[in-house]
């Protein structure tokens, strides 16, 4: 998106009361986030550390590799930082222009196989997402969740393109891409547990995935300025998943001026869907609405 249009965005969520607050833990009551990623299972003794699990799936992509992700994730094998998740809000106004705050809890950075002190970030098709997110109780992101993400971050990485090409999808590509994270957050001297953002382009929902079944919804790869790399984007096919791709998932509650709701619910009421949404309700967060999209032939 060209600059100009940026400032146009945020000049026009300006207008309309729309803001974007950083982590706001008083306007979730207790214990709100600390009890968001409870359906997340403990990480067994002796799990894979990132680096083992890297060279297990070297030669893998695709299916093939989701299939190792989804069997690691689903056994709780991911560090223990991406349990506690952030809270961060939302302000602006309802349809009929009531002042609205809304809170939403968010992993602090994508979803990794490993432990906090090896792990690997690792991709993964649409199909994988959904299945974990709803292991874990948790959903995907709308676009304009990720755009609220960057904002309220507390470390902002610079994002990092590798060359174009069949390779991008390797497992090479993905472990070079998570050196180069590594080495900025060390270069930031950056908490393992901080909100962090920037780095990856992040899997979402939009009602787009209904008119174009069979694919996935990526959007962000913020830069500095908070401009996006990549507009919303279904271009690939659900099944596709390259190194600049994360997934970050967000907690099932919100709380609407502190009262806690179901996500699900504020985005199909019309009054506070288009604070968590710029494009209205997306599809079904529970992954109901996007059956389609696992049914249907997935293109390249």
């Amino acid at each position: 998106m060209p600059k100009v249009l940026w400032r146009k965005r945020v000049a026009l969520c300006v207008a309309a009361g729309l803001v974007f607050a950083g982590p706001a833990a008083a306007l979730v009551p207790s214990p709100g986030c600390q009890t968001a990623a409870a359906g997340i299972p403990p990480r067994a003794p002796g799990a894979v550390s990132g680096r083992d699990f890297a060279e297990r799936v070297a030669g893998l992509e695709g299916a093939a590799r989701d299939a190792e992700v989804r069997a690691e994730l689903f056994d709780g094998d991911l560090p223990q930082r991406l349990r506690h998740l952030s809270p961060v809000t939302l302000s602006g106004r309802s349809s009929q222009g009531r002042p609205v705050d809304i809170t939403f809890c968010v992993m602090p950075d994508y979803l990794a196989v490993g432990s906090d002190a090896d792990s690997l970030l690792v991709p993964m098709g649409l199909p994988t997402a959904l299945q974990v997110a709803t292991r874990y109780g948790l959903v995907l992101p709308t676009p304009h969740l990720v755009d609220a993400i960057y904002e309220a971050a507390t470390v902002k990485l610079v994002p990092e393109p590798l060359p174009a090409g069949d390779q991008m999808r390797t497992t090479a590509y993905v472990v070079r891409h998570d050196d180069l994270i590594a080495r900025q957050r060390a270069a930031q001297h950056a908490p393992q547990d901080a909100l962090t953002a920037g780095h990856k382009k992040d899997l979402v929902l939009t009602d787009r995935l209904l008119r174009v079944p069979g694919r996935v919804a990526i959007y962000g790869w913020h830069r500095a300025s908070g401009q996006p790399i990549q507009p919303l984007s279904t271009v690939h096919g659900a099944g596709y998943a390259d190194y600049s791709h994360g997934v970050r998932l967000v907690g099932r509650t919100v709380y609407v001026n502190g009262t806690g709701r179901s996500i699900d619910e504020v985005l199909s009421d019309p009054d506070l869907a288009g604070v968590l949404a710029d494009e209205g309700a997306p599809v079904g967060l529970d992954g109901h609405g996007v059956v389609s999209v696992l049914q249907q032939r997935k293109p390249r």
